[in-house]
């Protein structure tokens, strides 16, 4: 969690704040951030009313489903949904008057951007 702290330090340096935003169930957020000891905010999309609004969310497939099941991940229950839905990873990078500035979603969820090109955009 150390570079995770440095990354925030970098982020807070320049005047910015790391917010994340998850379908997850508060109860599972608040578990997520006392257990990692993060030190930003984990925000509520509930019912991923806010990832539908931008387009981010897909359905996984029964045969995904079955799996996510058979390694213990239930999403419906951690959601609090009744169904099998996630958002795509996005990142925002938006001013104090909320426009965005920078925009960057991928449906592979194992590609993430560098900080150092978030920072860059700072």
């Amino acid at each position: 969690m150390d570079a995770l702290n440095d990354v925030l330090a970098s982020i807070r340096a320049k005047g910015g704040e790391l917010v994340v935003i998850s379908p997850q169930l508060p109860r599972h957020s608040l578990e997520l951030i006392e257990g990692h000891g993060l030190g930003f905010d984990i925000l509520y999309d509930q019912n991923l009313s806010l990832s539908d609004t931008f387009g981010l969310t897909f359905t996984l497939s029964e045969a995904l489903a079955a799996l996510y099941l058979s390694f213990g991940i239930d999403l419906p229950e951690a959601n609090g949904t009744d169904d099998w839905r996630l958002p795509m990873p996005a990142r925002y990078v938006m001013n104090e008057e909320g426009l965005i500035l920078h925009a960057e979603v991928n449906p592979d969820y194992t590609r993430r951007p560098e900080p150092a090109e978030i920072l860059k955009l700072l």
